[in-house]
């Protein structure tokens, strides 16, 4: 336990006098480092963990959880009976297509992805559902076309605007084979939050699609949405001994490249970013050095008094901690405050100085993303303490083993 006389002692060596100006100013620039390095520590942690959050949510809400593709044998209805043992587990199956097109308009030619329901049911996809901004899926029929609000905005298009698309597959004419093509009227224009999402993806009818793609049977696909997407892995193991002669893989499978080198960027800036604390607070080691040189007399008058080396130890122990103690809380609260507001800070910064903060085209989401996880405070706090407390050893005991003869003969 630490004393009342140690606690005083303590908080007046806090206050150091005027002629002790560079000794302030270590402190200041101690208690500043510290401060800073948590909160942006708390700051870059949230921004990628909530992008990685809401990058996985746009990506479940709109992909499948679970594919099943055929090789050589076609998919039908009396398969999703095999699926009756998961009911429990399965929010809804489709009967899908996914084929590579060109998107033909007056403005441009660009690539897109195109993707078919066989029952047409986009309507189930919520994502797709609740982000129609022009149109209704309720004209969704023969020759019409959802596109996303990315594609819109590239090529000038708004509902009613025709557009042709051409795929893959090829017509033989006695000139040769040219690819096959067909005019659609944008009927729906959606917005995912993805705008990876928005500029490629298109939606046609099935009709449309079988007959610009030739689809055969084997080009159908099975999709598998679960009530639990996080238990994928578990459930497609199921399923694969289910559909043994398919090729079953999941939006993980599709992704995990990807989320692998999140994962390893948010490890490498938390080790990046630790070492701003270890350095701001190893700072301390200066300020508490200086502050023993300078405080040679009064320690020296101290163990006269008869203060132990023990009591010594603590209220140096204490100069230093009651920084890094003060400055982790200031750091936590400033990170916390800065993640919760971050979309604001980031508009209000776009808005002053004119400048594209967080692209859409280049980390797909429409938002800056923060989500604040109190395990990495509580871990970022801890070692922010734990590297003040190491910090502030070496000087306490530099204080505390100070010979008090010597101390007073050349004062």
């Amino acid at each position: 336990m630490i004393s009342k006389i140690e606690q005083t002692i303590a908080l007046r060596f806090l206050r150091p006098k005027k002629k002790e100006g560079f000794l302030k100013v270590i402190s200041i620039f101690s208690f500043t480092g510290i401060a800073l390095g948590v909160s942006i520590l708390i700051i870059v942690m949230s921004v990628m963990n909530g992008f990685r959050t809401e990058l996985i949510d746009k990506i479940l809400g709109f992909n499948p959880h679970i594919i099943v593709k055929p090789y050589d044998q076609a998919l039908n209805k009396q398969d999703l009976n095999k699926l009756n043992g998961l009911k429990t587990k399965i929010s809804r199956t489709a009967f899908t297509f996914s084929g590579q097109g060109i998107l033909i308009s007056k403005l441009n030619t660009t690539g897109v992805l195109v993707r078919s329901y066989v029952n047409n049911d986009i309507n189930k996809i919520n994502l797709i559902k609740s982000g129609i901004i022009d149109g209704s899926l309720k004209n969704f029929n023969k020759d019409t076309v959802s596109i996303g609000k990315e594609l819109a905005i590239s090529s000038e298009l708004v509902v009613g605007d025709k557009i042709t698309l051409m795929s893959t597959s090829n017509l033989q004419t006695p000139f040769g084979s040219i690819p096959l093509q067909e005019q659609f009227v944008i009927s729906s224009i959606f917005t995912t939050g993805l705008a990876e999402f928005d500029q490629n993806v298109i939606f046609i009818p099935f009709e449309n699609a079988s007959s610009l793609f030739e689809i055969s049977d084997t080009d159908i696909n099975l999709e598998v949405f679960l009530t639990r997407p996080d238990k994928v892995e578990i459930i497609k193991k199921n399923v694969q001994k289910l559909f043994n002669g398919y090729y079953v893989y999941t939006w993980a499978d599709l992704n995990k490249s990807f989320f692998g080198a999140l994962k390893v960027e948010r490890n490498v800036m938390f080790i990046i970013l630790t070492l701003i604390i270890i350095v701001a607070a190893f700072n301390i080691i200066s300020g508490l050095t200086i502050l023993v040189k300078n405080k040679t007399k009064e320690i020296a008058i101290l163990r006269t008094l008869g203060v132990s080396k023990v009591s010594v130890t603590k209220i140096f122990f204490l100069v230093g901690f009651t920084i890094g103690f003060l400055a982790t809380i200031t750091g936590v609260i400033i990170g916390v405050l800065f993640s919760y507001n971050i979309e604001e800070i980031r508009v209000l910064i776009t808005s002053i100085f004119n400048i594209r903060l967080f692209p859409e085209e280049i980390y797909f989401l429409s938002q800056m993303p923060s989500e604040i996880n109190f395990k990495y405070i509580l871990v970022i706090s801890s070692f922010s303490l734990f590297t003040t407390f190491v910090a502030t050893i070496f000087p306490a005991l530099s204080a505390a083993n100070l010979d008090p003869i010597k101390a007073l003969k050349y004062e």
